[in-house]
């Protein structure tokens, strides 16, 4: 039997009331384990099958992806049903499936599950959509780096989820922390502007920054707070010399944004004065459609946020495809446990 007590009734739905001094919204573990973010008609078939006491019938289904994309989530739904007397096979990790395809199956006692069937298909479809984005932007920088910076445009909650995602998909690092450490490794990132404006001078604030922050911190500097950036770049690199690890560029969209000829015009003259071991990171607005044209004019690495955290869930959807150890399926479905030999054992 499961280790975790999930709501087994309507009553105890009518009868669940949240904290009242609760202060975020966001389902925790426990209500995510214990069945309170399911959908209230799992509830109901669990009460039908109780009844007619058809609970324990033994099942396969199936999940299957309405598109292509890139298997990502797998570990939260294997601690989702960890403990459960149940087999789980799926696509692991980083791997890529096509439209239809079976990613992960199931087979044991329906009851053991069932209730977990709107969490595993929102794990997975979130996680998958997350993850086929950040491949698609690292498939065109190639071996230029990609870190994510989407944590700011997702609730809270689902940030670090969505930072992980990312990293599965390629991405070589994030800026949350949470996502960064669950991927086992270290956040990556800078400063913001805030720290510029508030100091008032971009050289001020990046001599700050080298002497206060860690030798393992590199020191990037946005330059395009105050001044034109090819003259900000100039100005850092002359200051610091070697300190000066590269220079970041968010133009803003209501200057034209990062643009490749801006790009191309400080790769030429950081390098005319010498400076060429100054990278340029480029951040803003960067989607795959626009990074073949920045790495040809010199961009070194890319900080992408809304094109990964904003990317549409890759529906998932969960067949039972045996009962009993019978064939069977909806209608339009093909009956039957479906031969995917590219599933490993999860569970």
């Amino acid at each position: 039997m499961s280790q975790q007590k999930t709501v087994q009734s309507l009553e105890q739905v009518k009868g669940f009331e949240p904290a009242p001094d609760r202060k975020l919204f966001s389902a925790d573990q426990e209500e995510i384990l214990s069945g309170w973010t399911t959908d209230i008609y799992f509830v109901k078939t669990r009460e039908i099958l109780h009844k007619l006491d058809l609970a324990q019938t033994p099942v396969v289904v199936e999940i299957f992806p309405g598109k292509p994309g890139l298997m990502a989530g797998t570990d939260e739904v294997k601690n989702l049903l960890a403990g459960l007397p149940i087999e789980v096979t799926a696509l692991p990790e980083g791997e890529f499936f096509q439209a239809k395809e079976v990613v992960m199956q199931i087979s044991g006692p329906y009851d053991s599950f069932g209730i977990y069937e709107t969490a595993i298909l929102g794990i997975l479809a979130s996680s998958c959509g997350w993850a086929t984005a950040s491949r698609h932007c690292k498939d065109v920088a190639g071996s230029k780096p990609v870190l994510c910076f989407g944590a700011r445009h997702v609730h809270p909650a689902v940030a670090p989820v969505m930072e992980k995602s990312a990293i599965t998909g390629g991405a070589s690092g994030a800026s949350c922390i949470l996502g960064a450490k669950l991927a086992g490794m270290e956040p990556m990132g800078t400063i913001p502007h805030a720290v510029m404006l508030i100091v008032g001078d971009t050289l001020e604030a990046a001599r700050s920054y080298a002497e206060i922050m860690p030798d393992n911190s590199p020191v990037i500097m946005l330059v395009d707070t105050f001044k034109d950036e090819a003259e900000e770049s100039l100005r850092l690199s002359e200051a610091l010399q070697e300190t000066l690890q590269g220079v970041r560029l968010d133009t803003a969209s209501e200057r034209g944004g990062v643009s490749p000829g801006l790009v191309r015009e400080i790769r030429a003259r950081l390098n005319l004065a010498g400076f060429n071991h100054v990278q340029i990171f480029v951040s803003g607005g960067v989607n795959p459609e626009r990074i073949p044209a920045l790495v040809d004019a010199g961009a070194d690495s890319f900080g992408v946020g809304s094109y990964i955290s904003g990317a549409s869930p890759i529906d998932m959807t969960m067949d039972i495809k045996e009962v009993n150890g019978k064939s069977v399926a909806k209608r339009g479905r093909i009956p039957g446990r479906t031969v995917a030999p590219r599933l490993i054992k999860l569970v």
